[in-house]
């Protein structure tokens, strides 16, 4: 098996257990060793009193792309901490892709940016993810 094939395989188990991402209507478009690509339609639903996208549903996005960016080499890895700027509004119909990309992994820890984009390409947020391997692999558990 490539590493692209664990890669894609990681992803594929934990999508099927992924209901949260999946209820908020994201969309896994690609996965490599240490990345990930996520979209997302932001919905009426999503918005808050000021007519734009509620931060917590921009992080959730690039949350889950820095859960499945910092998976793809079957060994099980949680978020130890992150942190979000957000830069710029998103509005409901408005469709984010949330990109993610590991800049280290050393030892049990990993550090991860997220860059949260408009359909239009404008940086919406950017976020960084500190995470840690645990216990565990996500295709033999």
């Amino acid at each position: 098996m490539t590493d692209d094939d664990l890669a894609r395989a990681c992803a594929a188990a934990m999508w099927a257990q992924d209901l949260a991402s999946q209820r908020l209507g994201m969309v896994l478009e690609d996965v490599a060793p240490g990345r990930a690509v996520l979209s997302m339609t932001i919905t009426a639903d999503m918005v808050n009193g000021h007519g734009s996208a509620h931060g917590g549903f921009i992080f959730a996005l690039a949350d889950s792309a820095f859960a499945f960016a910092c998976n793809t080499v079957d060994q099980r890895s949680v978020g130890q901490q992150a942190a979000i700027t957000y830069l710029a509004p998103a509005r409901a119909g408005e469709r984010l892709t949330a990109t993610a990309i590991e800049r280290a992994r050393p030892g049990r820890s990993g550090l991860y940016d997220v860059t949260v984009t408009g359909a239009d390409g404008t940086v919406i947020a950017e976020f960084r993810g500190h995470s840690r391997t645990v216990k565990g692999r996500i295709l033999a558990d």
